[in-house]
């Protein structure tokens, strides 16, 4: 009986404890760690897919939404007006805003690639006293805030300011540019220029001398053999910093809204027709709503065409030997 009893306080002592369904996880967690990397990965893929998507879908909410119904509106919309996007339209000529921001984007990005392709080359290809802190100086423009260049710039752009010319008693004003693209086009490329000379100065670096000296000894300039043959050969580069330009000045909104009056045929941007659809005693939320999904959807599609060629020319630019 006692070596019963032994043997069956034995058998008790050796069965497994029963665990839950949190606890078998656990087990196999410990045992192979990938799922915990797994599951590690999902939840931060879905908080930032809400995160992310959700002021989309509340934009989408509110544009579909009557405005009778925009007191009561919940997460799902309160009724399906999709009219919206129309009077949009009808109300202000948003077509020619957005134009008007497609081309500041355009002539910023041109402007950008041009003299960041000049400055990149002699900071990634040349060698010069005091290279590295010029650099880190041009990249600390990058970090102002562009309140702190508005009244010096608004008084240049407005004619404001006089220069006089020594020993003649003479003044000199500066232009007139204000409801104009440049008045615009100026400080967006000294803003977003710092970044692109970053990224270009890297590429154009990697690009083996043999090369260029190969294009020279055929008879090519400098400026010939950058044009010719490493620009070409930093196709990914000049892509990422077109394309990273484009897209903030297509959603700049300082001097979007600063200088110019706001007024489509005085090149204002889509920011300035988003608000033009206020009134004097209302503000319809849905209308403005729609207008940013179609101000968004142009930027969005390039997002996505163009996501592969700015992840690989930001990994090309660094682990390219």
């Amino acid at each position: 009986m006692a070596a019963d009893s032994g043997q069956g306080t034995s058998i008790g002592e050796d069965r497994p404890l029963k665990r839950g369904a949190f606890g078998r996880w656990v087990d196999r967690s410990i045992q192979n760690p990938e799922r915990v990397y797994r599951a590690m990965f999902y939840v931060a893929t879905v908080f930032f897919l809400f995160t992310t998507l959700f002021p989309f879908y509340w934009l989408l909410a509110l544009a579909l939404t009557p405005q009778s119904m925009l007191s009561n509106v919940g997460l799902l919309p309160n009724g399906f007006n999709p009219m919206s996007f129309v009077t949009v339209f009808e109300r202000v000529p948003f077509h020619v805003f957005m134009f008007n921001s497609f081309v500041l984007g355009v002539l910023t990005t041109v402007i950008v690639l041009v003299l960041a392709s000049l400055a990149g080359y002699v900071f990634g290809r040349l060698r010069f006293p005091g290279k590295a802190p010029l650099m880190l100086g041009i990249l600390a423009i990058s970090y102002f805030p562009p309140a702190a260049f508005l009244i010096p710039l608004f008084e240049l752009f407005t004619g404001s300011l006089q220069v006089a010319i020594p020993g003649t008693g003479l003044f000199i004003n500066s232009p007139d540019i204000f409801n104009t693209p440049w008045s615009m086009v100026v400080p967006f490329s000294a803003l977003f220029m710092p970044l692109s000379i970053f990224i270009l100065t890297t590429f154009y670096g990697q690009i083996p001398d043999g090369l260029e000296d190969a294009a020279r000894v055929e008879g090519t300039t400098r400026l010939g053999a950058l044009f010719r043959v490493i620009i070409p050969l930093s196709a990914p580069g000049v892509a990422t910093a077109g394309v990273l330009t484009f897209i903030s000045v297509y959603n700049e909104f300082f001097f979007s809204f600063l200088m110019n009056n706001g007024e489509a045929g005085n090149w204002a941007p889509i920011v300035a027709g988003i608000l033009g659809l206020q009134g004097q005693f209302d503000t319809p939320y849905h209308l403005m709503a729609a207008a940013s999904i179609m101000g968004v959807l142009p930027v969005a599609i390039l997002v996505i065409i163009a996501q592969e060629k700015i992840v690989s020319g930001l990994t090309a630019g660094a682990l390219k030997e």
